[in-house]
């Protein structure tokens, strides 16, 4: 009798299929339209995304796209071809490695549906984001779910909450981060994916998060929240490099819209290092497992010419972990786990 498989799925945000306004616009649409994301009255939503956000933002995140597309397509998809290539060699003919995106092509569905026939005795989920966010690992995981409760067979089912703390990413974050502190750099900052403030009160169940010294460490009563989490990478990658506290800031980016998000915001950080003088920053975002639009033109672009307009000089971003061998390392060890 052949052995059955273990199928292993890798799950990113997505990408719209081309940097064209109208594939950007279908892209933003389905995205944003995710009750996850957006987590308002379903008709207050539709009406926002649909006939205020996706129309206004198409067109320009459409010239952002151009610009940081390639010859081999999006970054994001670039990236995470090579980290399942990358990974398939590592684990050998008993797993069977596939890719898709939370949102666009290759989509879940169509994906999901080559583990079905034959059955496989387990699928293992492994969502590329390595804190943990309602938003992001949360909504791959319920799609999932959607899709295979429908099959007549289901098989074990595992996923991979988050990988904030591996140790195998932390080293390569900060082998990335070493190779450029050759230079001298005024301060570091490590900036993750913003969230609204009322995602992480919807998980907080011990009246424990957005307070003084909430994020300090990483407890039973935070174990769950995102900001907690990305504090614990950075740290984790600070103490890699010995870095001291004063050497570096945590902050986030990306918010959209008025309401509240987790701070310290980045902008607002890079404005106070200019102001106190600085000169250069070195840029970790490891929120990101593969460069995309929010590492390469937010922080490489945006940011720099941000810095440049209140005094500093040069903004410089650490690549992330993108196609390096023991990144692939990393994610053998996270399947296996």
């Amino acid at each position: 009798m052949t052995a059955l498989k273990t199928g292993i799925l890798l799950v990113n945000l997505g990408t719209p299929d081309s940097p064209s306004t109208g594939d950007v616009r279908k892209y933003l649409r389905e995205f944003l339209n995710d009750p996850r994301v957006i987590d308002i009255h379903p008709v207050a939503r539709f009406l926002l995304v649909n006939l205020i956000i996706a129309p206004l933002r198409a067109p320009k995140s459409a010239k952002l796209y151009k610009q940081v597309w390639t010859d081999k397509g999006s970054p994001l998809m670039h990236y995470t071809i090579e980290q399942k290539k990358g990974l398939e060699q590592l684990l050998g003919p008993e797993y069977q490695v596939e890719y898709a995106m939370r949102y666009q092509s290759p989509s879940l569905d169509s994906v999901l549906e080559k583990f079905k026939k034959p059955v496989y005795k387990k699928i293992k989920v492994i969502p590329l984001f390595p804190q943990y966010a309602s938003a992001s690992t949360g909504s791959v995981q319920q799609k999932v779910m959607d899709i295979v409760s429908t099959w007549q067979i289901v098989p074990e089912i595992e996923f991979v909450n988050s990988f904030c703390d591996d140790p195998k990413m932390i080293q390569v974050f900060a082998e990335r981060g070493r190779t450029l502190l050759t230079e001298k750099f005024d301060h570091i900052l490590f900036s993750f994916h913003g969230l609204p403030e009322r995602h992480i009160r919807k998980g907080d169940c011990f009246d424990h998060c957005l307070k003084d010294h909430c994020c300090d460490s990483l407890t039973d009563k935070n174990a769950f929240c995102y900001r907690a989490q990305c504090f614990q990478t950075a740290r984790l990658i600070a103490d890699a490099l010995q870095l001291t506290k004063e050497q570096y800031t945590v902050c986030f980016q990306s918010r959209l819209g008025s309401d509240p998000w987790i701070k310290p915001y980045s902008d607002d950080i890079i404005k106070q290092r200019a102001k106190l003088g600085d000169k250069k920053l070195l840029f970790f975002a490891p929120a990101f497992v593969s460069d995309c639009l929010e590492t390469i033109h937010e922080i490489g672009v945006e940011y720099d010419e941000l810095f440049q307009e209140h005094g500093g000089e040069k903004v410089v971003l650490v690549p992330s972990l993108n196609d390096h061998p023991d990144w692939y390392e990393s994610l053998k060890s996270i399947a296996l786990s």
